[in-house]
């Protein structure tokens, strides 16, 4: 496409704050649509023909880069000649690909190797820490180790009684203790530094865990079970307390998924059966709610993944807009990326967003010369080749990014 016409549907969307998205998705294994608010979903499935073929329509024009070819180089959002704040880096499905295969250039070179059947089977959950990818695979199941640093690679599927049965997040702590949580088991699956099982949290029909988010000694867990957050002594599992309810009025939650901590230490939770991110103290005290149910930039039709920057951004998938949306700190919608497709930097039904500061040095000969990278984006995708896309937060020299500054991304 024209980048005259991305550069106007850019602005277009810029200027678009607050609205909603488009479409909705097939349910996977982890919330039944069947568990779903059924009035607002027969409304979005109704729509579901118009706007699956809006949201690659969306996704391809407003940020021109679902079928780039590759020639025509990097894949930026926004697109040039605006000034990009995102770049498309690699693509880690398989063990290959810690070789740089998944890069555009060694595809281009090495030839087109997307037959291959990718390793990582059905991905949710991503982490990254002390130089190794992790990536859950809910059909291994278990959960794949992608060794940055040494290109070394091996799958974790659990012995005794550390094997996973239906794995789907995984969070790490400071002295490399894993926690992944296992919806069929109904536990926290916790593996030492080592990948050896240690222990389980969790007792019959205490919990069904979506995600763990680790704030000092306490494990803060989604239980998609009770619609509500129990937290847990981390070194005995012990539960501390509970807050929340089953409901979709303020403050209540249905089916919480997926979890975040900001820099300011306040709790983030994708609220996916209600539609809306929920913010909340460490003390269970609500705070607010971000988004809603929609068919327009800014909403959304199944949120997911949640992950927050340095300046208090928040970042959250959608596995129905198959996109990653980017808010300010009162929910301004800032950018968006993504979009479903074929092509390395597509998403297909993404389940998790991850931001990190401490390996952009390993990824920066994926960034194009002038574009230097601040963070990484990592987002899991369920389908499609590209199981975990990395890409890269940064600035390109020799850009002015002060003229004609539309939002915030530009002022940081």
């Amino acid at each position: 496409m024209p980048l005259g016409a991305a550069s106007a549907a850019t602005s277009i969307i810029l200027a678009l704050r607050g609205r909603g998205g488009v479409g909705y998705g097939d349910h996977d294994e982890d919330v039944s649509v069947s568990h779903l608010q059924r009035p607002k979903y027969s409304v979005l499935l109704r729509m579901r023909s118009r706007a699956s073929a809006a949201a690659i329509l969306v996704a391809g024009t407003l940020f021109g880069c679902a079928h780039v070819p590759e020639e025509q180089g990097p894949v930026f959002y926004p697109p040039l000649p605006n000034p990009p704040r995102i770049q498309y880096l690699t693509t880690f499905s398989k063990p290959e690909d810690l070789a740089g295969t998944g890069s555009r250039f060694a595809r281009f070179v090495l030839g087109d190797r997307s037959t291959e059947p990718a390793l990582v089977r059905k991905p949710y959950g991503v982490a990254i820490h002390g130089g190794k990818l992790y990536v859950v695979d809910t059909r291994g199941p278990g959960y794949a180790v992608f060794d940055l640093t040494r290109n070394k690679f091996k799958l974790v599927p659990g012995a005794g009684g550390g094997k996973m049965k239906k794995p789907i997040n995984i969070t790490i702590d400071d002295d490399e203790n894993k926690y992944v949580t296992d919806t069929e088991r109904e536990q926290i699956l916790v593996f030492d530094k080592n990948d050896q099982y240690v222990s389980a949290y969790g007792a019959a029909g205490q919990f069904k865990p979506g995600d763990v988010a680790i704030v000092a000694d306490r494990l803060y867990v989604t239980d998609m079970k009770h619609h509500r957050i129990e937290v847990l002594d981390k070194h005995t599992g012990e539960t501390l307390f509970d807050f929340a309810e089953a409901g979709s009025k303020t403050g209540e939650l249905y089916y919480p998924t997926n979890l975040a901590v900001s820099e300011d230490q306040h709790l983030y939770i994708t609220d996916t059966g209600n539609f809306r991110v929920e913010k909340y103290t460490l003390d269970g005290q609500y705070v607010r709610s971000y988004g809603e149910i929609g068919t327009g930039f800014g909403s959304f039709a199944r949120p997911k993944g949640v992950s927050l920057d340095r300046n208090g951004f928040m970042y959250v998938v959608d596995a129905a807009f198959e996109n990653v949306q980017i808010f300010d700190s009162e929910g301004n919608l800032l950018l968006f990326f993504g979009g479903p497709g074929e092509n390395p930097e597509n998403i297909n039904m993404p389940t998790d967003v991850v931001i990190d500061y401490n390996h952009s040095h390993l990824f920066q000969r994926y960034a194009a010369p002038k574009f230097k990278l601040e963070y990484l984006i990592l987002v899991a995708s369920q389908f499609g080749d590209s199981k975990v896309n990395v890409y890269g937060f940064g600035k390109m020299e020799d850009l002015d990014y002060s003229v004609g500054s539309e939002t915030e991304l530009n002022q940081r």
